[in-house]
């Protein structure tokens, strides 16, 4: 009886047909609305049209301020919570690492709901505070994505390099800043990518949390809610070619800091 044999190509047939399913053919039909006209001929219309119209200016620098705020007070949070927990001698912070991850097993709108009442409590009206609400709620919501790629590149530093440092004579403030937060870079851009990006685009924090303020995401379904497809696919398009950019700059960021550390090594 002959045995099934597959080799490596015909194990990626099922990743390829996914790839092209569901990446591929969206972005050929987001291609072509965004370079055509109602009338289904080329156009630049669209792409001049983002770049003069003061409302998608304007919401582009909303969302950049949300996500760079969001991100900064993300960083600030979990750096020192990292830190604490992969230094610490403490024999259960593997538990106390999934009570940060917890939270990510709850609904995402349940999360907002209970952030929000809690938040009434305080404010009493959501609309006095709607760009500190938002930048609380998606620190709240992103917070984990933080805490875990620096708490992971914290964990595999080589002890001895902090050892060599002290027995230089560097205080623990020089060992610091000169060993462990260059080596810890990676963990922190890491973070960086996955708290920046989807806080420039989720507008479900937003309409929870009372902001009637515009970020992409809601920009970009308010175009096809409108049956304004080829509006709509430009803006994606352009969002989606900063995403990127910003993508490749961070990995080759990333990717010149592991060099320089292991140089240090």
């Amino acid at each position: 009886m002959s045995t099934l044999r597959f080799s490596r190509k015909q194990l990626c047939v099922p990743y390829a047909l996914f790839l092209i399913c569901f990446v591929v053919a969206p972005l050929i039909v987001i291609i072509y609305y965004a370079f055509t006209n109602g009338e289904g001929q080329f156009s630049l219309e669209n792409l001049t049209g983002f770049f003069t119209s003061p409302n998608t200016i304007g919401t582009l620098a909303y969302s950049f301020a949300i996500a760079c705020v969001s991100t900064a007070a993300a960083l600030l949070l979990a750096y020192p919570i990292a830190y604490i927990l992969a230094r610490s001698e403490w024999k259960k912070k593997s538990i106390i690492v999934m009570i940060f991850v917890l939270p990510m097993w709850i609904n995402f709108t349940l999360r907002l709901t209970a952030l929000k009442e809690v938040l009434t409590l305080i404010e009493h009206n959501l609309a006095y505070y709607p760009f500190l609400n938002s930048v609380i709620g998606m620190v709240y919501d992103f917070l984990p994505f933080m805490i875990l790629p620096i708490y992971t590149t914290l964990m595999k530093l080589d002890n001895s390099l902090l050892e060599a440092a002290n027995d230089l004579g560097a205080s623990s403030v020089q060992t610091f800043l000169k060993v462990t937060l260059p080596l810890s870079v990676p963990g922190i851009i890491s973070g960086i990518v996955m708290v920046f990006l989807p806080s420039m685009t989720n507008y479900v924090v937003l309409d929870m949390l009372y902001n009637s303020t515009y970020v992409m995401g809601s920009l970009i379904g308010s175009y096809f809610a409108a049956y304004d497809w080829h509006n709509g696919s430009m803006i994606a398009l352009v969002l989606l070619l900063i995403i990127l950019i910003f993508t490749l700059f961070t990995n080759k960021y990333e990717g010149e800091d592991k060099n320089r550390g292991g140089a240090l090594l």
